[in-house]
C-alpha cells in the first residue's frame, strides 16, 4: 500500500519511488495520473487500473498475482491508499488469505490538515466525507457532537458552506480550520470559529480544490449557562421555528451543546402548550 503526494510531487518517499519502479505489479486508481506522477520521477512502467468500478474484477487479478509469488503494490490518485480511497475491502481479502501486507507510509490530506490547523492534535477522529443529503448529514454531524478529540471531515467545494453551518449549528460554534489545496501552489488555511468560517464560505463563489475541515473538540469545561437569556432566546424562536430548529439556532448563538438547548426547548414548549 504505497502513498503518494497530495499536490507538490516532491513529498514521495525515497523508498515509494523504490517500490513503485521495482514492484512486478503496479495497480493504480487512475494509471493517467500515477503516470504523470511515475514520469516525473523518470520511472516508466506498465500500470493495471484498480478502482471501485472495477475492485471485483481488479481484485481476482491481484490474489491470482499474490498466488503467483507477484509482487503487487497499490497507490490512489493522492495520498494513501484506503483513506477514502478504494482498496479497504481488498486488504481484508488479502489478509484473510495469508498474504502479507505492508505500508509505505507517506502524505494524508486529514494528518497534514490537522498538523497546519492550530487545533488539538492529540487525539483526533478522522470522518472522512460527511453525506450530501442535508438532513443525512445532519443526522450523521450529531454522532460526533461527543467525541472527546478533534474532527476531521473531507469535503467538496460546492457543499463546504452548509457543511460548516451544519457544524456550527449542531456542535456549537467551535474552534475551526479549513484547509484547501494542501500542498498545491494556491494552498489556502482558513481560522476561525465555525459560524465565521460558514459565513465565508457561503459567500464565496466558484471555490474550487480539494477541502478539508478541522474542528475543535468540545470544551472540557463547560461555559457558564445564563439560563434567563436561553429561556427568552429559545421563546422568541420557538414562536417561529418548529423545536429542532429553534435549538439549533440558539446552540449556536450561545455556543452551547445542541442536546442542552434542545432540551430545555422541549420543556418551555410543553409549558406554553400542554398538549405538545
Amino acid at each position: 500500500m504505497v502513498a503518494t503526494p497530495i499536490g507538490n510531487a516532491r513529498d514521495i518517499t525515497l523508498r515509494a519511488l523504490e517500490v513503485l519502479a521495482s514492484v512486478d505489479t503496479l495497480y493504480a486508481e487512475d494509471t493517467r495520473v500515477t503516470g504523470k506522477l511515475l514520469a516525473l520521477h523518470a520511472i516508466s512502467r506498465s500500470m493495471k487500473s484498480y478502482r471501485d468500478h472495477n475492485a471485483a474484477f481488479a481484485g481476482g487479478q491481484i490474489r491470482k498475482d499474490l498466488e503467483q509469488n507477484r509482487s503487487v503494490a497499490l497507490v490512489s490518485d493522492a495520498g494513501t491508499p484506503l483513506i477514502s480511497d478504494p482498496g479497504e475491502n481488498l486488504v481484508a481479502q488479502v489478509i484473510a488469505q495469508g498474504f502479507p501486507v505492508f505500508p509505505i507510509p507517506g502524505p494524508t490530506a486529514a494528518v497534514a490538515a490537522l498538523t497546519a490547523a492550530g487545533l488539538p492534535a492529540d487525539r483526533f477522529f478522522f470522518a472522512g466525507f460527511l453525506p450530501t443529503k442535508p438532513n443525512e448529514r445532519r443526522r450523521t454531524i450529531r454522532e460526533f457532537e461527543v467525541i472527546p478529540g478533534t474532527l476531521i471531515f473531507y469535503e467538496a467545494p460546492g457543499r463546504v458552506g452548509e457543511a460548516l453551518a451544519d457544524l456550527a449549528s449542531i456542535l456549537g460554534d467551535r474552534p475551526a480550520a479549513v484547509a484547501r489545496e494542501l500542498t498545491k501552489i494556491h494552498e489556502e488555511f482558513r481560522r476561525g470559529t465555525l459560524s465565521n468560517l460558514a459565513d465565508y464560505y457561503q459567500t464565496t463563489p466558484n471555490l474550487k480544490g480539494e477541502i478539508v475541515i478541522v474542528v475543535a473538540p468540545p470544551s472540557t469545561s463547560a461555559p457558564t449557562l445564563d439560563v434567563a437569556s436561553l429561556d427568552q432566546r429559545l421563546t422568541a424562536k420557538l414562536a417561529v421555528h418548529p423545536v429542532k430548529d429553534a435549538a439549533a439556532i440558539v446552540a449556536a448563538e450561545l455556543g452551547i451543546p445542541r442536546r442542552v438547548a434542545y432540551a430545555r426547548a422541549l420543556e418551555l414548549k410543553k409549558a406554553n402548550d400542554p398538549r405538545a
